[in-house]
């Protein structure tokens, strides 16, 4: 048996829930990965991901020397190369010996950071503060997040800063901002068994979230409490439900507001909370009069008593509670449909207690701490409003900006940053550790986005889909690589540890974006904020000390088991459950709603409704996961039909078939399971070579900006074994 060099205890680099890792380090290699059982994350507990995937880590494909194309070598530009005939072509990541300008040329850190420098002052200094933009990143830690969208604010004076938050959760932040004020669980996934009754919806917690889909069956089989799910799936979760309610995608507004409109009917609501808490309240009612439960079972399939039967059972539970995932927020409704669950937690008052609460899961590692760290277009760190003079102030003062230094214009979403890609818009784009070429949807149109860049930098550990059409590549370090903190779905800050020194000459992020910044400020004659920092700690606290949630957070507390914030000051124990006593933004507001389809229905030519999302095996867009053991687990894409449709249209298991939309085509294998159902088929979106998002609608809410992933019309066909991908292709990589 392997005897371990040593133990280092982490936080795993997967989805929100933030599992406390203990990775077994043998002559600088990690061979083994358990949990402590003290975690109160996971009680020892791992997923698949968390126990075996962290083996990309030492891929070979894995990128650790700094990469510049060729031109930038010879001191000229893109327009240059065009312009003196280059012909346009696909890209090659790997190094090439052609002497061809758009080779990658492996170079040092000063070279590479100089040129990255030199470019991004150019075009500042050229074009101003709306042509540069940078993506920031939910897998990287909270203080490689706040330098980043600090470096961009304070030296280039733009709130074109987003990142991947836009594509999973935003409707279910802008609806909490609205309602609420506070866009964060109210409550920790820990607490499903002090419920009575929860609903789950819009997520397959098994596969996207399995420990806590291990805490809602303990809630269940141990502690009797009742569970509701709502997904046009027929998800694990289902087996260990009272109640499965089957709608269409899409139909979230009508089936919650139809629950809604039964606990108004039978009287169900809990007026003292009400009248106490909210407000809104008489506009709201008068909204649910058509909100019946027989309109809601026209449109979207779910039968009136089963509708009647989850509103009884939520309203008339001591501890209700709902949890909910991306098949609510993917949505051009997607604002709307969580407004929807959030007037159901309202009129009943299942809130701001233990065991209650309104609990969005999130998809990614630190989505929730790159977030809190003012990762977003309108928010400075804490949801501190851009357009808000006294938070401007405060943030200048922390930054040594000069007065009314810090723009006061909200920022460009992430789908508005690619669609601003164009002579006038933005020219230069900065992206740490996202992939827009896999996660956007309308790839072919985000591809031509992509080309009209003039300079695009790319921070990563791969050179996944987006990253071959960088400029320059800066290579990063992965979790096992680096110190910090992540943020989990719960709110709790936890740690990160190095289980090594970086490979190559990978640097974290951190140290990347400080180097890069001190060099920016030299030629920019800019004088800001500090970015000599000694450990990630520092950085921590500096953001602490005006975001008042972290301002109790250090290192040696969380050193442990994290804390929960808020954590106002240093003898703060956390906080659990928010709203005891009253909302950030005073009383609950209800929001008259009005039902709203989908932008793209089926019909006879598109006859399929086709949602996506996550497999148990693999996350994200894959660069990490398809770079590990788990490949090994599920490696090629499939898409899911309901038994009656296959045989319609005589397609059978493992069959090769084409999946077309209005937008593009795949071909992949069919795999023919009742866990869709009828006129729904379901793609994951992490195969490049099958790219679910080739097929998806890139119809936006008009609130929060987020795509309709979860739902656009294709059809489906029979295809040939020889049309299948060849699993080495990739989605085109590159620009030339």
């Amino acid at each position: 048996m392997i005897q371990s060099d040593r133990v280092v205890t982490t936080t795993c680099p997967y989805c929100g829930v933030g599992c406390a890792l203990q990775l077994h380090v043998k002559d600088g290699f990690i061979f083994k990965v358990t949990s402590p059982f003290d975690s109160p994350v996971n009680h020892g507990n791992l997923c698949v991901k968390g126990r075996f995937g962290y083996d990309y880590v030492y891929h070979p494909k894995r990128v650790t020397k700094p990469m510049v194309r060729r031109y930038l070598l010879e001191g000229k530009t893109i327009f240059d190369i065009r312009e003196s005939g280059g012909a346009l072509r696909i890209s090659n990541p790997e190094l090439s010996h052609s002497d061809s300008p758009w080779d990658w040329i492996e170079t040092d850190w000063d070279t590479a950071l100089d040129i990255v420098a030199d470019n991004l002052a150019r075009i500042y200094q050229r074009d101003g503060s709306d042509a540069l933009a940078v993506y920031c990143c939910a897998k990287a830690t909270n203080e490689d997040n706040y330098l980043l969208q600090k470096m961009y604010r304070s030296i280039f004076r733009t709130n074109n800063v987003d990142h991947c938050t836009r594509l999973c959760h935003a409707g279910s932040v802008v609806a909490l901002q609205q309602t609420v004020g506070s866009s964060a669980m109210s409550n920790t996934a820990s607490q499903v068994i002090q419920n009575d009754v929860f609903i789950v919806t819009g997520s397959n917690t098994s596969e996207n979230h399995p420990i806590i889909a291990l805490q809602m069956k303990d809630a269940v089989q141990k502690y009797g409490a009742k569970m509701i799910v709502a997904d046009p799936r027929r998800i694990e979760l289902v087996d260990f439900a009272e109640l499965w309610l089957p709608l269409k995608p899409g139909s979230n507004v009508v089936v919650f507001s139809a629950m809604a409109h039964v606990i108004v009917q039978e009287d169900l609501v809990n007026w003292d909370f009400v009248h106490a808490r909210t407000e809104g309240i008489d506009e709201f009612l008068a909204s649910l009069e058509k909100f019946t439960p027989e309109y809601a079972e026209e449109i979207s399939g779910v039968r009136a008593e089963d509708i009647r039967r989850a509103a009884r059972m939520y309203a008339t539970a001591k501890n209700g509670a709902i949890y909910w995932g991306m098949g609510i927020s993917q949505l051009s409704h997607g604002t709307a449909s969580a407004l929807a669950i959030i007037h159901l937690a309202f009129l009943t008052g299942h809130i701001g207690r233990d065991g209650t609460g309104l609990n969005p899961l999130r998809g990614q590692n630190n989505v929730q701490g790159a977030s809190d760290m003012g990762a977003m277009p309108f928010h400075y760190p804490g949801y501190m409003r851009v357009d808000n003079d006294e938070n401007a102030a405060k943030w200048e003062k922390a930054w040594n900006v000069e007065p009314g230094g810090l723009s006061r214009k909200p920022g460009l979403t992430t789908t508005e940053i690619l669609s601003h890609a164009h002579e006038g818009g933005v020219r230069a784009l900065y992206i740490m550790g996202e992939n827009p070429m896999m996660s956007e949807p309308n790839l072919n149109v985000t591809r031509h986005h992509m080309q009209q860049l003039e300079f695009f930098v790319a921070q990563d550990i791969f050179v996944n889909e987006s990253g071959a059409y960088a400029d320059v590549f800066l290579p990063a370090t992965p979790f096992a690589e680096k110190d910090g903190t992540f943020s989990n779905t719960d709110r709790r800050v936890q740690r990160v540890r190095a289980a090594h020194p970086p490979r190559g000459e990978a640097r974290p992020d951190w140290k990347i974006i400080c180097d890069l910044a001190t060099r920016l400020e030299v030629r920019l004659k800019r004088k800001t904020a500090k970015w000599d920092y000694s450990h990630p700690e520092e950085i921590l606290r500096e953001m602490g000390g005006v975001n008042r949630d972290y301002a109790g957070i250090t290192y040696e507390r969380i050193d442990k088991v994290g804390l929960i914030y808020p954590v106002p000051d240093l003898n703060h124990p956390g906080t659990p459950t928010l709203f005891t006593e009253s909302f950030p933004r005073g009383r609950g507001k209800f929001i008259p709603l009005d039902y709203v389809p989908v932008r793209e229905e089926a019909d006879d030519e598109y006859p399929f409704i086709l949602t996506t999302g996550r497999l148990l095996e693999h996350w994200h867009g894959g660069t990490m996961s398809r770079n590990s053991s788990l490949n090994e687990a599920y490696p090629e894409a499939r898409v899911e039909m309901h038994p009656a449709d296959a045989e319609m249209h005589g397609i059978t298991n493992n069959m090769p078939v084409r999946v077309t939309s209005r937008r593009g085509e795949i071909v992949l294998r069919c795999t023919v399971t009742e866990k869709t159902t009828v006129g729904v088929v379901f793609i994951p979106w992490h195969f490049h070579e099958a790219a679910a998002n080739l097929l998806t609608n890139d119809a936006l809410d008009p609130e929060a900006k987020i795509p309709e992933f979860k739902a656009c019309a294709v059809q489906v066909f029979p295809a040939r074994e020889a049309e299948l991908a060849n699993p080495e292709t990739r989605l085109q990589r590159g620009r030339y």
